[in-house]
């Protein structure tokens, strides 16, 4: 071609011999995303439902709407492609739906909602064919953003963030105690909490960032460049916010900076450096490259048929696979009485049962089917022991949650100073434990030890809690579960980690015969 004008009139000519078939295309990919929507419904919900309470994931709520835009965006270029099912996405998206099961099996919500998302995305160049999906694949990925996932991150953004205002403010020459998550200067006490670690910037910034790396650059490097930057700068942003913060409210006594006005200067802080973010990067801003145009085969009448016969078989797949969920949410073994009370644990030989509660710390662990909670004595030393059992789990009450932990994060008296994990002597048995460091706000301090109990088996990670727990329950052996908590004052004796350790080695027996005892009664 050698002109313009016979150029569009090629394509216009392209454009309008599709038609037909990309109107019968997106009636089939249409209901082929609706699918997976309406079957597992109750995934799509708890997904919404994570987006309007929390604020660290608000930002999920534009994600679908600016994936249609950038699909109406490209359009001109996917209505030049014929449409025709790509069968062998049926493999992927049959990994997701099991990826999806696995997820509902382990409550892990995190692996169904990721699974949900993966199969709408599948069902697409399922059905309209992989050039057409090549075509609008960033818009595709971008669906992954709606995944409310992330804060697994807050720990260690809460700890980057006091480790940095604490240097910052050291440098500026005042003085600083540090405890933990809190820390004292002469003007008063501070404490870095959820909303100081910086991950609703964080996840608002990549999000925000990818996109406009897409819309404004053209080579991988600067677009990859651009998102890495993006992950940077806003936590370097909240180290900066929190230094800044704390020296406003000491230089003013507290008149500035305090209560909820530290949270928005942070936002206005946070917003000031992301609009210069983008303006930086404008500057090497790539304008769209216009691509010959490709001519491509003209559909025939199979076309059409391939797709009205291929919805079909899509819609049944997903019918049987709503079908499934629907009617069999868990094996018959699962649907039993949850235990009213745990047994108490007899003292070891050694120890004895003391009437004196452990009440200055309790740890938070909602939706449990039976809790106990046990005070032991040996020459003068104690050992609080408290244990939750859940039994009959789902996504609303279970055992591994980002919910349950040791201090909430509302907690205004209780605070983690630090978490590590080690090898523990278990009656017969050595497994890791993971220790952590409490203090409050008047000084206490507590040593904690904690380990989980899955069906019989003992793991102190999250992770290995999920699979042993799912694993159980595609077995039809039930998902009985239980947290194992042991603390001491650290005033009671410097040793606080040899008295845990002596204790959890005497124990231990007597707490698995508990809780097997239990298991076994249904």
């Amino acid at each position: 071609m050698r002109t313009g004008a016979p150029e569009i009139n090629v394509v216009t000519a392209m454009a309008a011999a599709n038609s037909s078939t990309w109107r019968i295309a997106l009636v089939a990919v249409a209901v082929a995303v609706a699918c997976p929507l309406v079957f597992h419904a109750a995934t799509a919900w708890a997904m919404y439902s994570i987006w309007m309470r929390s604020d660290t994931f608000a930002h999920c709520l534009v994600v679908p709407p600016l994936a249609l835009w950038l699909v109406w965006r490209a359009r001109k270029r996917v209505m030049l492609i014929t449409p025709r099912p790509g069968w062998l996405w049926l493999v992927p998206l049959s990994a997701a739906g099991v990826a999806w099961a696995l997820g509902e099996f382990g409550n892990v919500n995190a692996l169904s909602q990721f699974a949900l998302v993966a199969m709408v995305v599948f069902c697409v160049p399922a059905v309209l064919g992989t050039p057409v999906a090549r075509e609008i694949a960033f818009p595709l990925a971008f669906l992954f953003f709606a995944v409310p996932i992330g804060e697994f991150m807050l720990p260690q953004l809460m700890s980057w963030t006091a480790d940095v205002t604490v240097l910052a403010l050291r440098a500026t020459g005042l003085p600083v105690y540090r405890e933990g998550q809190n820390f004292s200067i002469p003007s008063g006490n501070w404490s870095v909490v959820e909303a100081c670690s910086g991950v609703r910037y964080l996840m608002a910034s990549v999000m925000a960032g990818t996109l406009y790396a897409y819309l404004n650059y053209r080579s991988l490097k600067r677009r990859l460049t651009f998102v890495a930057v993006s992950f940077v700068v806003p936590i370097v942003a909240n180290w900066i916010r929190a230094y800044l913060i704390v020296l406003l409210g000491h230089y003013s006594n507290g008149k500035i900076a305090a209560g909820v006005d530290h949270l928005v200067y942070g936002w206005l802080f946070f917003g000031v450096v992301m609009v210069l973010l983008y303006w930086i990067g404008a500057r090497w801003r790539e304008d769209e490259v216009q691509h010959p145009n490709v001519v491509v085969s003209l559909p025939g009448p199979k076309t059409s048929s391939s797709i009205r016969l291929f919805s079909v078989a899509l819609a049944a797949v997903a019918a049987v696979t709503g079908v499934w969920s629907f009617g069999s949410p868990a094996p018959a073994a699962f649907t039993v009485i949850a235990p009213e009370r745990l047994p108490h644990v007899r003292a070891p030989a050694g120890w004895q049962t003391t009437e004196g509660a452990a009440r200055y710390w309790r740890p938070t662990f909602r939706g449990a089917s039976a809790e106990v909670r046990q005070v032991f004595e040996r020459s003068g030393n104690t050992v609080a022991m408290y244990i939750a059992y859940y039994r009959d789990q789902s996504q609303e009450r279970k055992l591994v949650s980002s919910t349950n932990s040791l201090v909430s994060s509302t907690d205004s008296v209780w605070s983690i100073g630090g978490s590590s994990s080690r090898d523990a002597q278990l009656g017969s048995i050595t497994s890791m434990v993971r220790t952590s460091k409490l203090s409050s706000v008047s000084g206490e301090r507590v040593t904690v030890w904690q380990w989980y109990w899955i069906n019989g088996r003992v793991t102190s990670s999250d992770v290995r809690a999920k699979a042993y727990t799912a694993w159980s329950r595609l077995l039809g052996r039930g998902d009985d579960s239980a947290v194992v908590i042991l603390y001491t004052l650290d005033a009671q004796r410097a040793e606080s980690d040899a008295m845990l350790a002596a204790f959890a080695a005497d124990a231990w027996p007597g707490i698995d015969t508990a809780l097997n005892e239990v298991k076994n009664t249904r």
